[in-house]
Order: structure tokens, then sequence, then C-alpha cells
């Protein structure tokens, strides 16, 4: 082989995805000097969003105050390209799950207020087109505690206004949009998410991605019933229908929450990523591709990196094999049509090891050992 390409997320809690792509790139040097590796960061509208964008194109990185999901004051990043003045976000740095110890994780009080924060930052540094990552949410809001930060009202009954959070969705009877920021209507909102799930419903926020916050039985069926009485409101008072939209589930619904309020659009985060640094002319030529993740199971084939770059990889006619942390192998995942799925991950390692990057690291040289040797065969 003369030319591979490494396009991994990262492994989260592990190592990053350029350091995926190093690791690799060290176990083919050393049985494959003359081939040429291309490694290139991605990510599918989480966490590295910007900074795979950022990786290819120049940008202006400024940091701000804002709310995290409890209402701590923290900093949070976002960039603006150089050549169009996009602004570049990932909801993540405000309202992400990682900025909570797992005692907080409570999606009834979390909040995207953060969130709009940063959009408002952006906003006054002039910026008018924004990509969002909505990947990696705290929240079950359905983007109440963003839209309040910008200027927007939530009232109840009795006309008391409500917080933005997952446990007042339920008490919202009136949307009051005089105080939503002017300058919203001339921006155009591209947002990156790594899920195809509605708003509501049993594949909905609530019921796939609750309990991972925080949520327990009982609070997803609250959290859901309050999201179903949200969308109805919704679509009485702005005309319309999130319920079971594809995406709209994303973030605890902050992807339902974009198409009503924002002009936007809603994208397979992976592929905002590869068309941002220009993915199908980096493969060109390549004799393999290279993808990966931390865990791969039933849920890659919804948007996530790895599937997002066999797409890519395959209407070139470029074979591509994927590496995992874990592997959760299923029928959905072996018929998407990887050459070869590994793992890192070993039988009778502890967790703690396995998760480690000396121990991901020298795997991945190995790894790479194995793909050369039975792609030459």
């Amino acid at each position: 082989m003369k030319k591979i390409v490494i396009a991994s997320d990262s492994f989260k809690g592990s190592i990053d995805s350029l350091e995926v792509a190093s690791f690799l790139e060290q176990g083919f040097a050393a049985h494959c000097p003359q081939c040429r590796i291309v490694g290139v960061k991605v990510a599918d509208g989480g966490e590295g969003t910007v900074e795979a964008i950022a990786s290819i194109k120049p940008v202006n990185w400024f940091c701000v105050q804002v709310s995290d999901p409890l209402g701590r004051r923290i900093p949070a990043r976002f960039a603006v390209s150089d050549d169009d003045g996009t602004a570049l976000l990932e909801m993540s740095q405000a309202s992400g799950l990682p900025l909570l110890q797992r005692r907080e994780r409570n999606p009834l009080v979390t909040s995207t207020f953060g969130t709009g924060e940063l959009i408002g930052a952006a906003l006054d540094k002039g910026c008018r087109k924004f990509i969002v990552g909505i990947g990696g949410s705290a929240t079950n809001d359905a983007g109440t505690g963003m839209l309040s930060s910008l200027g927007v009202k939530f009232l109840d009954k009795n006309g008391r206004v409500l917080e933005g959070c997952g446990q007042n969705l339920e008490k919202i009877e009136h949307i009051d949009l005089c105080g939503f920021d002017p300058r919203l209507k001339d921006c155009l909102f591209e947002i990156a998410c790594d899920v195809d799930n509605p708003f509501c419903g049993q594949r909905g926020a609530a019921y796939v991605f609750g309990p991972q916050k925080g949520a327990s039985p009982l609070v997803v069926e609250r959290l859901d019933k309050g999201l179903e009485h949200f969308a109805l409101v919704v679509r009485r008072e702005l005309g319309k229908d999130i319920a079971a939209t594809p995406g709209a589930g994303a973030a605890g619904g902050l992807g339902g929450a974009f198409l009503a309020f924002f002009n936007s659009v809603l994208k397979t985060g992976v592929d905002v990523v590869l068309d941002s640094i220009g993915f199908d002319s980096i493969i060109e030529g390549a004799d393999l591709v290279i993808t990966g993740e931390g865990k791969m199971d039933f849920q890659t084939a919804s948007g996530k990196t790895p599937y997002g770059v066999l797409m890519r990889a395959r209407r070139q006619g470029i074979p591509t094999v994927a590496v995992a942390g874990m592997v959760n192998h299923c029928q959905v995942l072996d018929n998407l049509g990887f050459k070869k799925i590994y793992a890192t991950a070993q039988p009778g390692i502890p967790f703690e090891t396995l998760v480690s990057k000396e121990y991901t690291g020298a795997r991945l040289k190995e790894i790479a050992a194995l793909i050369l040797k039975e792609n030459e065969a």
C-alpha cells in the first residue's frame, strides 16, 4: 500500500482523534516505512467538532464566561472562521455532560442557558452564520434554556415566566417572542448532530438518552410527557411540527428548538465536519481508509463518525477498516460493509487498563501491523 488515510473519532476517556492516528502511524512506520500515512482529525457533532474543522481552516478563538448546566459560571470557547466569519460552536462547551459529576446529573434541572450565551457572544462578534455541534449534552430542556438566554419567555397558565429546564416543559402554555434577539432573523444555523432520534416518544430524547443523563424510569416518563406537551405548544403557536422530525431529539430536544425557532438545517455531524475539511479530496488515491471511535455497536449506523467515513470511502471504491476501543458486534454493525473491525480491548484486562493511553497506544500499534499483514495477503 502506498497511501493510508486515518480518520477516527476520539476514544473518549482514553485518547483523542489525532492520537489514534499517531499511534497507528507509528505501527505502520515500523513495518511499512515507504507508505504515506495521512491522519486527519474528525468528529460527529460532539466534543472535538470545532477543533476538527479548525485543524484545517484558519480561525480565531474566543473564550467567554457562560453558565454550565447547573448555572455555575465557567469559561467556554468558540471559534470564528477567518475566511467567511462563520461561528463554530459546541453546545458541550457550555451544556455538556462532562461538565457534571455523576451525582450532579439531573435532566429535570439542567439547562442549555449557557449555549444561548455562547450564541450571543458570537452575535456580538458580528457572526451571522453558525455551525453548531450539539452532541454530548447533559440536558433535556428542549432548548428552552438556550432560548431564554436569547430573550424568549416561556409562560405558564398564570402568565408567570418559567426557567428553561426539563421539569418546566409540561408547564409551558405560551411562548413570548417579543424579546427574542432580533439579530437572529438574519442568521443561518447549520446544526451538526450525531443522532436521528425524534423529539419525543419511545425513540425520542428522554427515553433514549435520559438515563445516561441521570434520569430514572419515572423521570424519563415525565420528561417525555413534557417534550410531547412542548411540541404541541410549538405547533399551536409557531406552526412548526417537530414531534416526529428526525434529529429533533438530539441533545435533549435542542435539535427541535433550532428547527422551530431559528433559520436552521439539521445535518449529520460527521458530514458537516468531512465537508468542512474537504475529506473527499483528502482520500483521493488512497489504498485504505481507517476510521473508528471509542465504542462501536448498533448506534454506529445512526450517523456516527465511522459510518460517515465509510460512506465517503465507499463512493471512491476505497476499502475501509475500523478500529474501536470496544466492539459490540450485531447484525446492523456487521452488515455495514467494513472490511474488518478491530478492538483494542482484550478479554481479562481490567477496565482501568483498557482505557489507559499506554495500553490503547500499544494495542493500536499492534493492530497497525495486523492491518498491513492482512491487506497485503
